[in-house]
Order: C-alpha cells, then sequence, then structure tokens
C-alpha cells in the first residue's frame, strides 16, 4: 500500500494551511472549524514554512501560559519530516512512530499534494485488511 492510496481515500484532500504571523487563537479556531489536529503553515499559501499541531499548543502552553498571545510561527515546527505520494504506508507509520508525531505532509518534489495523518494510515491499514479478511472468508465459504 502506498501513500497514494490513502490520499485517494480520504474524505478531505484539501492541505488547510496558516499564516506564520497568525495568532495562536486563529490557530486553534481553525483547527476546531475544521476538525484538524494540524495545519500547514505557509506565507504565501503554497510553500511550506512549517507544520503546527494541537500538540504544539499544549506544550507550550504548559510552560508559557500566554502562548495563547503567541503567533504561529513563534511555535511551528520549522524542519518539516516529510514523505512521498509513492512512499509505502508501512515505512512512513513506522518514521512517525519513530518521530513522535502524528502528522507528516505529502509531497511531490516540490509540491504540496496532501497531509496524512496516523489515524489516517491506520484507517486506511484496517480497511485493507478488513477487505482482504473479507475477501477470504468467501473463498473459504464459497459453494
Amino acid at each position: 500500500m502506498r501513500i497514494k492510496d490513502v490520499l485517494q481515500a480520504k474524505q478531505h484532500r484539501d492541505v488547510v494551511t496558516i499564516r506564520p504571523e497568525a495568532g495562536v487563537r486563529e490557530l486553534v479556531a481553525t483547527l476546531a472549524e475544521h476538525n484538524i489536529g494540524a495545519l500547514i503553515v505557509s506565507s504565501d499559501g503554497s510553500t511550506m514554512d512549517g507544520i503546527v499541531s494541537e500538540r504544539d499548543v499544549v506544550r507550550r502552553m504548559h510552560s508559557d501560559g500566554t502562548v495563547i498571545d503567541n503567533t504561529v510561527g513563534a511555535i511551528m515546527t520549522e524542519v518539516v519530516q516529510t514523505c512521498s505520494p509513492d512512499d509505502d504506508l508501512d515505512d512512513v507509520m513506522k518514521v512517525m512512530t519513530e518521530g513522535r508525531f502524528r502528522h507528516i505532509p505529502v509531497c511531490a518534489g516540490a509540491d504540496l499534494v496532501g497531509i496524512v495523518s496516523i489515524g489516517d494510515l491506520v484507517k486506511h491499514k484496517i480497511d485493507q485488511l478488513q477487505f482482504e479478511r473479507d475477501q477470504l472468508d468467501s473463498y473459504v465459504h464459497q459453494s
């Protein structure tokens, strides 16, 4: 299974971005509005400056209660691990698990083509295993 298969199966394929100068309050509102856990940080809407997640907000809130008054650029992760649409799903799951992050942008060359979460990958894997199980069950029980 490839990452492109996961992207094709996703109900919402749009990549939501936020500007680095946006406030953390706007970040939290955008995450809630779209019911997602991370946003790509982009000053122009097409290039990736970083990534920011719910986890970034919560971790900083623990040490700095004024984080809500900060900018996205001040709390984002600037060095972003990415994957390719042709990458193997299991390999990407391993990278995400070892790196302890839950969202990974998908890039085709320099172009951002999507973002997947560990939940997206697990769901796709479970769906695939369920399909295979059903096929085997059907084969075993056919008359």
